[in-house]
């Protein structure tokens, strides 16, 4: 398993990373997703989570030359509501390192790293 985040710095760089496009395409695995969906649920409701989720991946696939057909809106719900829901077992009074964290230990397998074109499993793709 990859190294837990130390600091809200870290998961920013993450976050901006995504967001303006930075971050290689093949930098950008299943973790990522997920941190970017703890990221946007500080702040945003899960509707308003999936509709910034998916204009930023679709923006990020495009930026880098991916095809838009793997972008999954269904794959993209789920995994924001999954999200959400372990959000609300972890608490608010969790930092958000803590509840980054804990998103990645409860949902990524030390096996499955997926990159922005490569699923790993059924579950994970560039929208989860």
């Amino acid at each position: 398993m990859s190294r837990p985040y130390e600091s809200e710095e870290e998961i920013e760089q993450v976050v901006r990373g995504f967001e303006t496009c930075e971050t290689p395409a093949a930098d950008f695995h299943h973790r990522e997703h997920l941190v970017v969906a703890v990221w946007y649920l500080q702040t945003l409701s899960p509707a308003e989570a999936v509709a910034r989720m998916r204009s930023a991946l679709l923006r990020f696939l495009d930026h880098h030359g991916e095809d838009r057909k793997i972008y999954s809106e269904e794959i993209t719900v789920f995994w924001v509501d999954a999200v959400a829901t372990h959000l609300e077992e972890i608490g608010a009074q969790a930092s958000l390192v803590q509840k980054c964290n804990q998103v990645i230990g409860a949902f990524v397998s030390s096996t499955a790293r997926t990159s922005a074109g490569q699923p790993a499993n059924s579950h994970t793709s560039i929208s989860s």
